[in-house]
């Protein structure tokens, strides 16, 4: 270890297991550790488990987890199901803003145990503006590589045994590690470009859509198989022969396909070059894969009014919007979807014909989802845009099991092998007919979705909006099988648009998080220590900016632009110390009430009429009391339903001392009663 490390004294606690993460160390400077550092500090920690992690044999990404030895397993790998998700708590790390692979394992030093779920955002390839959440293959992002891994060992060079590596260390440390599973791509990704049948075209002339029939694949697969013996292979045989015909170039193995277009999947550059000469020859006939689409009706769109933009390859990009919209309606342009169904009459009218699944397409996607969660040994994956149900009779009297949702059959291809295997929707859960035809939890039952994102991350807390939306959770969570979440902050929720969230109530949304032990929740990096902003800061202190890799040269989307690589960390440190102070606290009883039942004392109210709530355990341990009022004291109110012979005694609070009145609580022959707690107060009694 360093000489004169300035958290000696926390590396110790952590080394000793007095804490499960080192205290009081800041992200920021977590980030500036060398990782053999943190490798020497995990050792002193788990023993001989971290250098089988680091292993040859461990890391290599075809081992699957059942072939590795039981202390670097995943925690839930002995499970029957996925019914662990229920009561996760998972914290969201977009890769980018810890700079590589080596520092997701530097920043998993500084949470927590209790959030015992780690989702790392995507990873593979970007398209388009660098967007993660648009894949334009399937190589892993080679920006995520560390020179600093690379330097442990000599076979830990590549992306996916890096990957790996990471993923065995965060499983040591106790964590279970999720994806991001994307039923859709960059429109003029490899996925399109090496098989055009897995997507939906059209072709556009002059600011119109011209043709959107089937026939349209056709001639786009034509149309590349020209390109093709034009420009010769990438990489192929020594004569350099091609198949005799766009049949039998398409049915070739995937990755023969795509080394012939394209190159080596080492040769990152040589095949972007590749792929922008042939979309520069598709996009001067017209052909674009129909862009994907968000919100009912879903089908049917036309050119948007707006200008086109001209890029620097002089080619025209378009932006649409839908024929038809409604009020969430949106056009993803940079996006296409797989094209898992046929289409009705030659798709004239949009219509798709629920009835005729594209099993080569759906056993496509499966596929590779499937491989990359064994490549990256995953617990769970966050199911992607999993609000889409474009079904207009909504989930259906007879539920296809196999083709009804992509989703799901990921999900259950891989708990063929991994029954723990669990699904995180990202949905928001509102009214009917908003995102998708029907109710949402309709179709995440149908889905197989164990809990989900919901939307109480983008309220201000205490407000009506947050009240109604909590209260309607918790009764959410009581009746269905896929569990609502409390959401504290996401990484698509961290930008200027929504700095009003978090500019008070941060410490009681944490508390809440963690001591609601039956609900599962979602907090993103970068909430710990997140500056209060009254107007918006550069765009390098938002989490949600990181997602794209927007320059400031571009045109595309300016008001995404980036100048600087690196995340800035916020620099609030009163908001870092009680979340610590937060942190210590619920270790030191978590363990005494994980695997409790809540029982709601004061509910949320759903009437908005009050921002106080308590509730305890089925067997009282600890009454939590919180006042989501950020503007008013609570003043007096009784705590009902507890028994007279109890006392509380109060040992924690977000805000520091509590008032002599409120330390000692004792049965009135009525209930118990509190004074007062303060605006955004949580506070926490010890039940003797």
């Amino acid at each position: 270890m360093e000489p004169q490390n300035p958290y000696q004294d926390q590396f110790v606690a952590y080394a000793d297991r007095a804490a499960s993460f080192v205290p009081r160390l800041l992200p920021k400077e977590a980030l500036g550790l060398r990782l053999s550092t943190v490798v020497d500090l995990l050792r002193m920690r788990f023993g001989p488990a971290i250098d089988t992690a680091l292993s040859q044999e461990a890391t290599d990404p075809r081992v699957p987890n059942s072939g590795l030895s039981r202390p670097i397993r995943s925690p839930v790998s002995t499970r029957p199901d996925s019914s662990w998700m229920r009561r996760t708590n998972i914290v969201g790390v977009n890769v980018r803003t810890v700079s590589s692979f080596a520092g997701v394992i530097k920043y998993a030093l500084t949470v927590p145990v209790a959030f015992d779920s780690i989702h790392l955002l995507p990873l593979w390839e970007p398209g388009v503006a660098d967007s993660l959440y648009g894949p334009a293959s399937w190589n892993l992002n080679p920006e995520f590589l560390s020179d600093e891994m690379s330097a442990l060992a000599p076979y830990l060079t590549t992306a996916e045994r890096q990957l790996r590596a990471t993923t065995n260390l965060l499983h040591v440390m106790g964590r279970k590690v999720g994806m991001d599973v994307i039923p859709h791509a960059d429109r003029f990704s490899e996925m399109a470009l090496g098989k055009p049948s897995r997507f939906e075209w059209m072709q556009v002339r002059d600011g119109r859509i011209v043709d959107h029939s089937d026939a349209v694949e056709e001639a786009v697969s034509e149309l590349i198989f020209e390109w093709l013996v034009e420009s010769g292979p990438a990489v192929g045989p020594d004569d350099g022969s091609l198949p005799a015909d766009r049949e039998r170039l398409f049915d070739l193995d995937d990755q023969d396909r795509l080394e012939l277009l394209f190159g080596a999947t080492t040769d990152r550059d040589g095949r972007n070059g590749r792929r922008l000469s042939l979309i520069q020859r598709l996009k001067w006939y017209g052909y674009e894969p129909v862009p994907a689409t968000m919100g009912v009706p879903f089908r049917g769109i036309r050119v948007a009014d707006a200008p086109p933009v001209r890029d620097q390859y002089d080619m025209l990009w378009y932006d649409y919007d839908m024929n038809d919209p409604t009020f969430m309606s949106r056009v993803f342009t940079p996006l296409a979807r797989y094209k898992l169904y046929e289409r009705l009459d030659g798709n004239d009218q949009w219509h798709i014909d629920f009835d005729s699944p594209r099993v080569s397409t759906w056993n496509y996607v499966i596929g590779r989802y499937a491989e990359a969660i064994t490549t990256g040994n995953f617990d769970f994956m966050r199911g992607d845009m999993s609000h889409v149900q474009m079904r207009p009779e909504g989930v259906p009297d007879d539920v296809d099991a196999g083709y009804y949702d992509i989703l799901r059959a990921v999900k259950e291809k891989v708990q063929e092998t991994r029954p723990s295997f669990g699904y995180f929707a990202e949905s928001f859960l509102p009214a009917r007919d908003v995102f998708q035809f029907g109710e949402e939890l309709d179709h995440l039952d149908a889905s197989l979705a164990d809990a989900t994102l919901g939307d109480l991350q983008s309220t201000v807390v205490g407000d009506h909006e947050y009240l109604r939306r909590f209260r309607r959770y918790l009764d959410d969570l009581a009746t269905r099988a896929c569990a609502p979440a409390y959401g504290v902050m996401t990484a698509d929720k961290d930008d200027p648009r929504f700095d009003e969230f978090y500019r008070a109530g941060n410490a009681l949304r944490y508390l809440t998080a963690l001591l609601l032990t039956d609900m599962p929740s979602y907090t993103a990096l970068g909430f710990e220590t997140r500056d209060v902003r009254y107007r918006p800061a550069e765009n390098e202190r938002y989490t949600k900016l990181f997602v794209f890799w927007e320059r400031g040269e571009d045109n595309f989307y300016p008001s995404k632009a980036r100048s600087g690589s690196e995340y800035v960390w916020g620099e609030n440190e009163g908001l870092f110390e009680t979340i610590t102070a937060i942190r210590l606290f619920v270790e030191s009883i978590l363990p005494q009430i994980s695997d409790a039942t809540t029982r709601w004392l004061i509910p949320p109210d759903a009437t908005t009429l009050r921002g106080t709530a308590v509730w305890t355990q089925e067997n009282p341990r600890y009454v939590i009391a919180t006042n989501a009022d950020l503007d008013h004291d609570s003043g007096f109110f009784g705590i009902p339903a507890l028994d007279g012979e109890l006392v509380l005694t109060e040992v924690f609070s977000t805000h520091g001392g509590t008032d002599e009145g409120d330390r000692r609580l004792t049965y009135n022959g009525h209930f118990h009663r509190i004074e007062n707690l303060r605006p955004g107060e949580g506070r926490v009694y010890q039940v003797t």
